[in-house]
């Protein structure tokens, strides 16, 4: 059914839905960078509605869709079978940001009538045995990779399913008493895994979050939602959001597990050679700058409102970042990489300070051995004046190349200036030496540990 009007023929952001509509949103791992296709925005690929101009000025910043397809239903295998609820549509789309963390999205529709139940095996199917859905009798990925010019895919570790519920669960939900209300959520948020049994206490942390507007009904967990009376522009908007937010959330993980190996890398980095240490400092600053991209533009550009200022999308947006406990990691994966920046950065001057005072010592020892022979060319001046004199020691008739006749000479005069060489070497080795290690390794027993941070508040389910 369309979306309910008014008088003046205004479209409303509420709507009776017919079917029930489910969109499985997966991240994928690794990075798939955007390349320019006949597909065009995400923002040409759905109807948004009043929220159109919105993204239209931000589409540099949006996903962009690198394939879209709708999809025969027929062509889709569940693990574990429909489980009696057979699909009147299906769409498949994979969309990446200008980062290129990519995102999987399967946009379904049923063809009857849906109840929680049911609803809640087909959500845990497609959610716990993700990896054995299949496409054209194949695995879904090994499909679209093949679409996609056979860049492999991989699904990442975060889920969120989105479901729109229709019919007669839509009903349901909006008319039901708060009891059975809580019940109907509970299955279909928490996939049939945490029964709830009304006669318990009420547990905060467990009931899924939930707003009710009368003619809107909106309740979500970590890794479901469910948005009842929505019209299609406002169903589409709030998808857009789920997607930036898992998003985001892949990328904080990334953001954290490269931050962990850069610190590996530098405790386990011994070496006294300048150059490597130079070539490790080089790495890390360069992997740190990276990070320092990754929060900014795909994580810190999803997750306000500024994409779509609307109080419809916006509290969704703050439900799913408090359920998904984004704000909190990313507050810690910028402390951590500014960290390790504040490492590398001490490392780099701990380097430079040491190499100049290495300088330094080796420029004073070479000036005291330039010193020392200027003092000792007095001996070989004189012994050559020596030999231009017609003395009664030298004889005409022989060579003053001569060391059988002229040895002793010759050992007095270089014998001063062969000591002052081996010297010199030898105190250019100790200042080159004198310092040990130049980039020594972490003390533990010595490792500050940081004050408690105070808690932001309790997360929701």
């Amino acid at each position: 059914m369309q979306p309910g009007t008014s008088t003046n023929a205004t479209v409303l952001d509420s709507a009776t839905r017919e079917r029930t509509r489910v969109l499985l949103l997966f991240s994928l791992s690794g990075r798939l960078r955007p390349r320019d296709t006949a597909l065009g925005a995400l923002v040409d690929r759905y109807d948004y509605g009043r929220f159109a101009p919105h993204l239209m000025t931000s589409q540099d910043v949006l996903p962009l869709p690198v394939l879209d397809e709708r999809v025969a239903p027929r062509r889709l295998r569940l693990p574990h079978g429909d489980h009696g609820l057979g699909l009147a549509s299906l769409r498949i789309l994979v969309v990446t940001t200008p980062r290129g963390d990519a995102a999987l999205v399967v946009d379904c529709a049923f063809a009857g009538e849906t109840t929680a139940g049911d609803l809640a095996v087909w959500l845990a199917s497609t959610c716990f045995d993700r990896e054995r859905i299949e496409l054209d009798d194949r695995p879904i990925l090994q499909t679209l990779a093949a679409q996609l010019g056979g860049r492999p895919l991989a699904l990442g570790q975060n889920v969120h399913q989105l479901v729109f519920p229709g019919g007669r669960l839509q009903r349901e939900l909006l008319s039901a008493d708060e009891a059975r209300k809580a019940i109907l959520l509970n299955e279909i948020v928490y996939r049939g895994r945490m029964p709830w049994n009304p006669a318990t206490p009420y547990d905060a942390s467990l009931a899924p979050h939930v707003r009710n507007h009368g003619l809107t009904l909106s309740a979500l967990g970590r890794g479901v939602s469910v948005q009842t009376g929505w019209a299609p522009h406002v169903e589409n908007g709030l998808a857009l959001v789920a997607v930036g937010m898992i998003s985001a959330l892949s990328v904080l993980q990334r953001t954290r597990l490269a931050a962990f190996a850069m610190m590996k890398a530098n405790e386990q980095a011994l070496t006294d050679s300048p150059t490597e240490i130079r070539s490790l400092i080089s790495r890390l600053s360069a992997g740190v700058n990276e990070l320092q991209l990754d929060l900014a533009f795909g994580v810190e550009a999803y997750v306000d409102s500024l994409l779509i200022p609307e109080m419809v999308t916006e509290a969704f947006q703050s439900s799913l970042g408090d359920a998904l406990g984004i704000r909190d990691s990313l507050e810690n994966s910028a402390r951590m990489v500014e960290r390790l920046t504040s490492v590398i950065s001490t490392r780099s001057a701990a380097l430079d300070a040491e190499l100049a005072e290495r300088d330094d010592r080796r420029d004073r020892t070479v000036s005291g051995l330039v010193a020392a022979a200027t003092l000792i060319a007095l001996p070989p001046t004189l012994l050559l004046a020596f030999f231009g004199v017609n003395g009664t020691n030298v004889d005409d008739q022989r060579s003053i190349l001569d060391l059988r006749a002229y040895g002793t000479a010759y050992a007095l005069a270089w014998l001063p200036f062969v000591v002052l060489v081996v010297i010199g070497w030898v105190l250019l080795r100790r200042v080159s030496t004198r310092s040990g290690s130049l980039l020594p390794a972490p003390d533990d027993a010595f490792a500050p540990v940081p004050p408690p941070r105070s808690p932001s508040g309790n997360r929701r389910p």
